[in-house]
């Protein structure tokens, strides 16, 4: 059965969702019942380049009972309240990274969905690029020995009139700088693919470059639970911006991705690699410029996961994950040692 679905917020975000349900739509997997916001300027301009309706009547498109599901892609602070809402309306729920603005409202969320019996799933959607999939894959087949470092690097560029807009890059809001609204992609595939941190010691900052209430330069050194170390480093402060970059070291090899692209060297002479998208991948001025491929293979996931009742790829008691992660090293900022249990 087609599934109908709605999608809460036509902000920004909204862009690759709605380009990736066109593809949906048009393969008979899903379809769009309504798309909802309060403001009639953001509905008059996200119908003029969307084939979908649009409303600003939230509580009819919940009790409509023939959507099953939802999309929320609404800013952060507002999620708790969304999601409450749609669980006790019985619908599944794709959520918009991150969670919410802290990790007791994040908790409170997953906890909700459970208890309702709802699917919940996160859009982290690095974690569906074809070159971290493949990487998956090696690290499972034991390709690369047992891994002693893992370091990651996300080196962005956001000008100031990027935090300017209202809201942008405060705790109120979006609950972070750097690591809750850029980093936490990059980081929930690092977790992904070599497992949990036991402890981090490192520094955060407001650095000269930009005028924000939160941090927009982190840098960390971490020890995982495997005994593998690592550095991790995150900036919206490097201009122009580079591709962010996973470095893995094994006993038999290492792997490097960068951004969309792939490289495998193990020590038996065996070379193996991917090439970028060709995207600039939302590394520099403008957030959104990046292909909306990921944003459909998460649909798509979500999508059968609440229609068979498997979990999602990426579920939502999973990424509390890297929320603790985030909390740890903003706690380590001034170089004192935190460690991350659970």
């Amino acid at each position: 059965m087609v599934q109908r679905i709605a999608i809460i917020g036509l902000g920004m975000a909204v862009a690759p969702h709605a380009k990736a349900l066109m593809d949906l739509v048009a393969d008979r997997r899903c379809t769009v019942a309504a798309a909802v916001a309060p403001s009639a300027e953001r509905r008059a301009k996200f119908g003029a380049t969307y084939p979908f309706p649009t409303t600003a009547d939230l509580d009819a498109v919940l009790a409509d009972e023939t959507i099953t599901a939802v999309g929320i892609l609404t800013p952060p602070n507002t999620h708790l309240d969304l999601v409450r809402r749609s669980a006790a309306a019985g619908k599944h729920i794709l959520l918009e990274k991150p969670l919410e603005i802290t990790t007791a409202r994040a908790e409170e969320i997953v906890t909700i969905a459970e208890k309702a019996g709802v699917t919940l799933a996160v859009t982290l959607q690095h974690r569906f690029r074809p070159a971290g999939e493949r990487l998956r894959e090696i690290l499972a087949s034991g390709a690369l020995g047992d891994i002693v470092n893992c370091s990651t690097s996300i080196r962005l560029w956001r000008p100031q009139a990027y935090y300017d807009e209202p809201g942008r890059g405060t705790r109120a809001r979006d609950g972070g700088g750097v690591l809750m609204t850029q980093g936490i992609h990059t980081l929930d595939l690092m977790l992904s693919l070599i497992g949990p941190i036991a402890e981090v010691r490192g520094f955060a900052t407001t650095s000269p470059v930009h005028r924000m209430e939160t941090e927009d330069m982190v840098v960390a050194a971490a020890r995982f639970r495997s005994g593998a170390l690592g550095v991790i480093e995150a900036t919206t402060a490097a201009y122009p911006g580079a591709p962010e970059r996973i470095d893995i070291s094994g006993t038999k090899g290492s792997a490097s991705l960068a951004g969309t692209s792939l490289t495998v060297a193990l020590m038996d002479g065996t070379r193996e690699e991917l090439l970028p998208d060709g995207s600039a991948g939302g590394t520099g001025a403008d957030p959104m410029a990046f292909p909306h491929d990921y944003h459909r293979a998460v649909w798509a996931d979500f999508l059968d996961a609440a229609a068979t009742g498997r979990p999602p790829r990426v579920p939502g008691r999973e990424a509390l994950n890297v929320h603790r992660l985030i909390d740890a090293l903003l706690q380590a900022r001034d170089g004192q040692p935190v460690s991350l249990t659970g």
